[in-house]
């Protein structure tokens, strides 16, 4: 693979991408104006509502919908994607075919280190009417129904807010998404005060709800006056705070992957992100102002996004943790292998039909048998090499959205779920054995205090129930219904057994 030589993807190039193995853009990139501003522009985005709003776009001929896409912590979606003109690939990977698209809905890229004001500027235009994030959970720094306001990058936020309504220029650049978000709101309050959405696109129950809660915790927290009241008084009138349910699995782009995508294109594309055929989008159809035909490229606009929500958080993402926890715990790198695994598989599905299934409303349109069955169908796929390990990180914020709620559902109505037990016991097991020595990193904003409550004896000596006590007392990812349940206490502990007997089947 000519790394070095090979030309990039870039709008000087593209008549030529339909003489090679790939299609795309379906609208001329260089047409588009930007009306969205994404929070979290990694491979998930790109993948999912980048492709969306690009297959509306071209239904329509509504050029209005072009994305600044707002980057997390480093600029390193800004080096791949500013030097191709913000185009790149979507590598589909089924289990049969592989296809390549170009993608140009992008149309700029910022890094809140340096473009703060870049973002700030855009949100207050009048032709930019959503901003959509994908920040993942631990991106809103949420502390019980608010932002954790005891925070620093949240204190600094907050001075720069205040600041921005004073309408001070040169400011210095926002630590959060939530705070470079309601930075750009109280611009655009100054500057007109146009209607505008902020869709969220993460996987946090009511995650509508649960923005909105932080944009106005975050706004109640300024200094006492009229500019933070009219603020207030402008966003519960003129602001809306749709939830969305979204589904598409995107695994991290390999080596490998580029040299494919590189066969079909024959240009070099940084940018690559790789997905399965399968996608979703379920929105809230609660909109201050004009947004995308989203309907048009596939998306459903429903009055009430919750059963959609909770079958794919229930099933899908529930299911994936704990594939996740008890394949790396067997020495399974993807998710694929994970589930050809025959006991991982069964348990997976006996978890889904004693413990999952009972607490869903069916949604409209959907089989839950159907949809478990191709849930666990998708992640088989070779093609798609997810691994257990990037499945498995940020677990301490997982498990309160994808698996004790469903626990909490399950204890109210008189059961003890097992299933979801296992799934406990096996992220504790996992937690205690990256701290073997030869153990994988554990990635998770958490990581000290959970590896602490491990222990330096892992167990040994005090036993498992008082392993499963330490992990009980972390008040910030078991709620006290869950860890105050002595049958599912006892249950996760019975579970670190079979957790030994899953993974070490011969000992």
């Amino acid at each position: 693979m000519k790394t070095d030589t090979t030309e990039r993807l870039s709008l000087g190039n593209i008549p030529g991408v339909h003489s090679g193995g790939a299609t795309g853009p379906r609208v001329d990139p260089a047409a588009l104006t930007i009306g969205i501003v994404h929070f979290g522009i990694g491979a998930f985005h790109r993948a999912h509502q980048a492709v969306f709003t690009e297959d509306a776009a071209a239904a329509t001929g509504d050029t209005r919908w072009g994305i600044l896409g707002v980057t997390g912590r480093t600029d390193s979606v800004v080096r791949q994607l500013q030097p191709q003109d913000c185009l790149y690939g979507v590598l589909q990977k089924g289990a049969a075919e592989t296809a390549l698209r170009i993608v140009g809905t992008v149309r700029d890229v910022a890094w809140p280190a340096r473009d703060s004001e870049k973002v700030t500027a855009t949100l207050a235009q009048a032709t930019t009417h959503i901003a959509t994030l994908t920040i993942t959970e631990k991106g809103y720094l949420q502390a019980g129904d608010g932002i954790d306001l005891s925070l620093p990058v949240v204190q600094q936020d907050l001075a720069l807010i205040e600041r921005e309504l004073d309408g001070e220029g040169d400011l210095p650049a926002s630590g959060s998404p939530i705070g470079l978000l309601v930075r750009g709101l109280a611009r655009r309050f100054r500057r007109g005060a146009e209607p505008f959405t902020v869709l969220s696109c993460d996987n946090l129950v009511n995650n509508g709800a649960v923005t909105r809660a932080l944009v106005f915790s975050l706004a109640e927290a300024l200094s006492a006056g009229a500019g933070r009241d009219d603020l207030l008084a402008w966003l519960a009138a003129s602001v809306s705070f749709p939830s969305s349910m979204v589904d598409r699995i995107a695994p991290a782009t390999t080596p490998g992957d580029r040299a494919e995508a590189l066969t079909l294109l024959g240009l070099r594309d940084e940018a690559l992100v790789v997905a399965e055929p399968f996608t979703q989008w379920v929105i809230e159809d609660d909109f201050a102002g004009p947004r995308p035909a989203w309907e048009l490229a596939g998306a459903i606009l429903t009055t009430d996004v919750t059963p959609y929500e909770r079958a794919k958080l229930r099933i899908l993402n529930a299911t994936h943790t704990q594939l996740a926890y008890l394949g790396a715990l067997k020495g399974h790198t993807t998710i694929a292998q994970a589930i050809a695994d025959p006991a991982l598989r069964a348990a997976a599905r006996r978890t889904i039909d004693a413990d999952i299934l009972p607490t869903l409303d069916v949604p409209f349109g959907l089989n839950l048998e159907q949809y478990r069955d191709s849930v666990l169908e998708r992640f088989t796929n070779p093609n798609l090499p997810h691994t257990t390990l990037q499945v498995g990180m940020d677990g301490s914020q997982k498990l309160p959205t994808r698996i004790l709620g469903t626990v909490t559902d399950r204890l109210n109505s008189g059961h003890t779920p097992a299933g979801l037990a296992l799934t406990v016991a096996a992220w504790i097991t996992f937690v205690a054995f990256t701290l073997h020595k030869d153990g994988p990193t554990l990635d998770d904003p958490l990581a000290a205090r959970l590896q602490q409550a491990v222990g330096s004896d892992h167990a040994a000596v005090t036993g498992p129930a008082a392993l499963v006590d330490r992990f009980f007392t972390l008040g910030d990812v078991f709620p006290p219904d869950v860890s105050a349940s002595a049958a599912f206490r006892a249950a996760v502990v019975d579970q670190l057994g079979e957790v030994q007997r899953l993974v070490h089947p011969s000992d």
